[in-house]
């Protein structure tokens, strides 16, 4: 090649040939990185960083967050406190976020302090009954409520106490003295329970006052208002018969909260409500067709920033106040995108500080430009992780239903996908049974994870899930097995019309109403389904009822008791969406997956579940958690369930 005798054509020669190795050069390092990047696994997602807000600092200069360590050796998880400018840049950690974020336990005068901690109130043990018995371990009992999500009741009571903050040893004084009820509530209320009022001379308290069978069967917490001058308590909402929390105050003193009307239904329209002064009460989501998650007031007053799920995302909302005027509070959607939106930490200046997620990324802290509608990344905890990992993607499909209706359907596919091969294809069923099914990011129903293992996923956004308008939320209740089974099976017919989706190769997945899905299609799904798993489900609708502890999800969601033989709602639950009864039709493997402190859906589930497999010859296992309750949170136990997830998929499709 290197004949040319004019100097101009060597020259011209060399740099065509430089240019073309250059090229290759680039392609070569290009298809390096590209080899570098590894699809997901379960260590390494149990690498990942888990992060979480603390708040902004006094000065409103920095952001102080944590993050959480899962440690898989010493099977638990440890966490560092940091503190970053506002507005971006180095985070540095340090040892106590006190000193920079506001404490909100402290009474706005400054003279008090409000706490929570657990008392004695009830004797429940032998030894309590009888002293001279110390080796009992007895238990009695004479109403429900003996015990309530993992924990049984022993006769203690979450309290809320306040004591000054003067120097010095002092005694708390317990605001709910005696009274045998709790809050903040149980299991998983927290601070958010109680706040100071803008004086400093009452505490808000959210509480359920009841006991035994009637606070098993209700969902009727109300506002109360303790008087520190007085000794005194007064019921705020003692009109509304559901849920009342959250409660906080705005700028200008104006008490809100969060609000659903009906006593036992725990999904119902979550609304924003405000008391505008002693006389006028105001829903500022009433005329909105969606539901609540949380809440933050504009530093202003004159707005209150929200979150909600909405077509498979969970985004940014603005509602207006205005106060005692006849004007009509409007609902603004200020973002959109394939995201969640989770913490409203705070503000600073044209900014909102929040929590992201997406099904390829955990949850990242954000500054959301409120005019410009721009997005920065504050923490970047994983950043270096993602790096190296091959992304799933995620698109968004319409299947019509089989009422006409339209549905929206996530469907994950795997790092590097190609149109032109067949894949193993799973239909994931979500729990709850009114748990919006969005762009989160979760530690072992990780669709990531599943795509990266070689599995599309369809995800569909079925009858029962908040986004999609209240009729569609509630129309689940009282028909488990009804439209919504409809719907998962348009969902995975659409998407297997696709000739890259390998129709011999269809499995079903879920947890908890995901369970009950996937026992009760195991028996109606015509041979769709190679392989199905099922953790946490109810398999029984009449025993669950019998021994659930919180009766009001099974009251509404059921329609009633299995006795009430008049009651056809009730009765259609027990026989018709009852699992158990389509078992003799059962023939595809089945995972069983169990938590033994799981006392919402309790072992007998899955027993009956793995035992009638078991007799009828099916290819069934029965993974169990002595120690995990409706979730798996150890570190070793969650790589078990994420290896015997995988290895049974392997083994059966």
């Amino acid at each position: 090649m290197a004949f040319f005798c004019k100097k101009g054509y060597i020259y011209a020669f060399k740099f065509y040939t430089m240019k073309k190795i250059g090229l290759l050069i680039a392609m070569v390092f290009s298809m390096a990185a590209l080899h570098a990047q590894q699809p997901l696994t379960p260590e390494l997602l149990w690498k990942l960083g888990r992060v979480s807000p603390v708040g902004i600092s006094k000065d409103g200069t920095a952001l102080i967050y944590k993050v959480s360590y899962p440690s898989v050796t010493e099977n638990k998880s440890t966490s560092k406190t940091f503190i970053m400018p506002i507005e971006g840049g180095k985070a540095t950690e340090i040892k106590d976020s006190s000193p920079y974020v506001a404490d909100k336990t402290v009474s706005p005068d400054g003279k008090y302090r409000v706490y929570n901690e657990e008392v004695k109130l009830q004797s429940v043990h032998g030894k309590d009954f009888y002293p001279e018995l110390d080796q009992s371990n007895a238990q009695v009992y004479n109403g429900l409520d003996y015990r309530h999500w993992d924990t049984w009741n022993e006769g203690k009571y979450n309290h809320v106490f306040y004591k000054s903050t003067a120097a010095g040893d002092q005694t708390g004084i317990d605001i709910l003295k005696d009274e045998r009820f709790d809050s903040p509530q149980k299991p998983f209320g927290g601070e958010e329970d109680y706040c100071w009022s803008p004086d400093g001379k009452s505490i808000i308290y959210v509480c359920k006052k009841k006991e035994g069978t009637a606070y098993a069967v209700s969902t009727n917490t109300n506002l109360y208002q303790y008087d520190l001058a007085s000794g005194t308590t007064v019921n705020l909402t003692e009109s509304n018969l559901g849920y009342d929390t959250n409660p906080s105050f705005s700028p200008q003193g104006n008490l809100s909260w969060l609000q659903m009307k009906r006593d036992g239904y725990e999904a119902d329209k979550n609304d924003l409500i405000v008391q505008a002064n002693e006389q006028v009460r105001l829903n500022l989501t009433a005329n909105w067709d969606g539901t609540v998650s949380n809440y933050l007031w504009a530093p202003d007053g004159k707005n209150v920033y929200f979150t909600a799920a909405v077509d498979g995302t969970v985004q940014l909302f603005v509602v207006n106040f205005p106060g005692v005027t006849k004007m009509t509070p409007v609902v603004k959607q200020l973002t959109d995108g394939y995201f969640d939106v989770h913490d409203l930490v705070g503000f600073s200046g044209n900014h909102i500080i929040v929590t992201r997620t997406d099904m390829n990324h955990a949850v990242e802290i954000y500054r959301y430009e409120l005019k410009k509608k721009t997005w920065n990344p504050l923490t970047h905890e994983n950043d270096k992780i993602y790096e190296g990992i091959a992304l799933s993607k995620t698109e968004k499909r319409y299947v019509t239903t089989t009422d006409g209706k339209k549905m929206l359907v996530w469907v994950i596919l795997p790092p590097n996908f190609d149109a032109n091969k067949k894949y193993p294809t799973l239909l994931y069923c979500q729990g709850g049974p009114q748990s919006a099914l969005t762009q989160f990011y979760s530690f072992r129903w990780n669709f990531q994870l599943m795509a990266a293992n070689g599995y599309i996923v369809v995800a569909p956004n079925r009858r029962g899930m908040p986004g999609h308008g209240v009729a569609w939320n509630e129309q689940i209740s009282g028909d488990w097995g009804g439209q919504v089974m409809q719907d998962y099976l348009s969902a995975i017919d659409d998407v297997a019309k696709e000739a890259y989706v390998d129709k011999a190769r269809l499995g079903c997945v879920g947890a908890s109403y995901g369970g009950y899905s996937v026992f009760y299609l195991a028996g109606i799904h015509q041979n769709r389904f190679k392989s199905f798993i099922a953790h946490d489900g109810v398999f029984n609708t009449q025993s669950m009822f019998g021994t659930t502890e919180e009766v009001f999800f099974n009251n509404w969601d059921f329609g009633g008791a299995y006795w009430e033989k008049n009651n056809a709602v009730a009765q259609k639950t027990y026989s018709t969406f009852n699992p158990i009864n389509y078992v003799d039709q059962w023939n595809t493997p089945i995972l069983i997956i169990q938590g033994g402190t799981d006392f919402r859906v309790p072992i007998g589930q899955a027993q009956e579940a793995f035992q009638a497999a078991q007799l009828r010859g099916i290819k069934s296992r029965f993974l169990y958690f002595p120690e995990e309750n409706h979730w798996v949170l150890k570190p070793q136990n969650a790589l078990v369930w994420q290896r015997e997830f995988y290895k049974w998929l392997k083994e059966t499709l």
